[in-house]
């Protein structure tokens, strides 16, 4: 079994409207939310064999607001590909996560994660898929829990949500 966990990075500041969109940084709110859900991965003793994130500053500045409350159990791989990558794209990537990683943590963007978590997973009795359809905003997490023992077996619909975050959520 193998656990593949999506993260949505936290919301952007459009204040500076003329900034690269791969240099845009977190806004006030996307702080809050990075700390808090850096708060809920420490209360939920949350740890990975492999972090995979967007080069983004965006993406940047939610793992530091993640790591001002939570402790990263691995190291940080920083993949350019994950920038404005499709759901194809991501996929591969996932195939490529070598099997002595039994956890990984994806950080990325919108579409391509959402998409992604669609399409490796298929409904569940509490209906996280159909919510993560639905709207998966900014800061979010799914977990998913994949029955393969090689990543690059991973196929479009043999997962299944088995936990969701939405910061708005959370207690402050």
């Amino acid at each position: 079994m193998k656990r593949l966990t999506l993260l949505r990075h936290a919301k952007s500041s459009w204040e500076r409207a003329a900034l690269d969109d791969h240099n845009r940084p977190l806004n006030e709110r996307g702080w809050k939310a990075a700390r808090r859900m850096g708060r809920e991965f420490t209360h939920r003793r949350m740890s990975f064999d492999l972090v995979l994130a967007s080069t983004a500053a965006r993406v940047r500045e939610t793992i530091d607001g993640l790591e001002e409350k939570y402790e990263f159990s691995a190291a940080i791989r920083f993949e350019p590909r994950i920038y404005m990558a499709s759901v194809n794209e991501l996929l591969e990537l996932v195939r490529e996560i070598p099997d002595k990683m039994n956890s990984a943590l994806l950080i990325g963007h919108n579409p391509g994660i959402e998409q992604l978590a669609a399409a490796l997973t298929r409904e569940d009795d509490k209906h996280l898929r159909d919510r993560v359809v639905k709207k998966f905003p900014t800061a979010a997490m799914a977990a998913i829990d994949l029955p393969i023992q090689h990543w690059e077996k991973v196929e479009p619909g043999v997962g299944r949500i088995i936990d969701l975050i939405v910061p708005r959520e959370l207690e402050d």
